[in-house]
């Protein structure tokens, strides 16, 4: 998978949850491991890319983004995570679709987050 653009701070009330989608799913590294401190946080890489994870009960009743991921090759993005992980797969969009304005996309959702992934054409 190759990803261009993503720099947020994402909540999570359990940050396994997050961990099982963007480790496991969609395999960023942990390049920064605090999991077992009071507040868990970690860094998450890929490709240049940095997501900031925190284990954060509160916050995370109060921010639910949505986040989209650039990729230049939304089909084989879309197999590894059909084949690995087809239960992230967004009820509303679980299949590369080309939408009204003119991008490939398919989206992924979890307790916490939905993530877009694009393709422009």
């Amino acid at each position: 998978m190759n990803f261009t653009k993503l720099i947020p701070n994402i909540f999570y009330a359990d940050i396994n949850d997050g961990l099982k989608l963007f480790v496991e799913c969609l395999t960023f590294e942990i390049t920064h491991n605090e999991l077992s401190a009071k507040q868990p946080f970690c860094v998450l890489e890929k490709d240049g890319l940095s997501i900031y994870l925190f284990q954060d009960a509160a916050a995370a009743g109060e921010h639910h983004p949505e986040i989209r991921l650039v990729t230049d090759a939304i089909e084989d993005v879309y197999k590894q995570v059909a084949a690995s992980h087809p239960e992230f797969l967004h009820p509303n969009l679980k299949v590369v679709t080309l939408r009204p304005w003119g991008a490939k996309e398919f989206a992924l959702t979890d307790c916490q987050l939905g993530i877009r992934i694009q393709q422009w054409t």
